[in-house]
């Protein structure tokens, strides 16, 4: 079930800093890919690494959510940025969605970190971000339809079911998953998990007043008036 697209008939903001988010992701790839594995390991966050020195390695929780383990990777987190990150960048405002953003990227490195603070395979990808930006999407518009190709269908389907499913599955495979026993890679969960719910709470403090988005644009026409 791949979501392609959402309605943006409401939209009223162009998603300036969604597309800033997409280009800094890409940018930041290519000088990982040029870089090799030594850029990896200086910038990726590495729990082991913050456990022995957070100071050194605090900014790799800022820069590790740039970067991207795989093409696959980083095209299917852009996929998603781009189809839910636009609406709710529109009912944030610029500023407070990038900060929104960064806030949920923070807590969702911070709660695979805790899940397992020794393991020394870098943690890298705008996940923990984007979960922030679904769980948002889903206080803001649970009922909207989401377009998604099941099999070899398009189908539209509700907010709450695409993004519900999406998340019962992190839960779901983060509870049977392997990762902090045997010490190696894989998906990171946690900092899916994290940063859906970072993004469920902050959605409360960081959206508009519903009078506020409703209000028409200024039009001249005032009640009473016609023409």
């Amino acid at each position: 079930m791949l979501p392609i697209g959402d309605d943006n008939s409401q939209r009223r903001l162009i998603p300036v800093v969604t597309w800033l988010l997409v280009a800094v992701n890409i940018f930041v790839f290519l000088i990982e890919l040029a870089g090799g594995d030594n850029f990896v390991y200086s910038w990726a966050f590495t729990p082991a690494y913050f456990s022995s020195n957070p100071g050194l390695y605090f900014i790799t929780i800022f820069t590790s959510m740039f970067m991207h383990g795989g093409w696959m990777h980083l095209l299917g987190n852009m996929l998603y940025l781009i189809i839910f990150g636009d609406n709710v960048e529109d009912r944030f405002g610029h500023f407070k969605f990038l900060i929104f953003y960064l806030l949920c990227g923070v807590v969702g490195t911070l709660a695979q970190y805790f899940a397992g603070p020794n393991v020394d395979v870098p943690n890298l990808g705008a996940s923990g971000a984007i979960a922030g930006v679904l769980g948002a999407y889903i206080i803001l518009f649970p009922a909207r339809k989401v377009r998604v190709l099941l099999a070899v269908w398009v189908v539209r389907l509700p907010a709450i079911l695409v993004i519900g499913a999406w998340i019962v599955l992190q839960f779901l495979s983060q509870f049977g998953s392997d990762y902090i026993q045997a010490g190696g890679g894989g998906v990171a969960y946690m900092a899916h998990i994290g940063g859906f719910i970072a993004g469920l709470v902050l959605s409360f403090f960081f959206r508009k007043r519903q009078n506020q988005y409703l209000q028409p644009p200024s039009t001249g026409i005032y009640p009473g008036s016609y023409q």
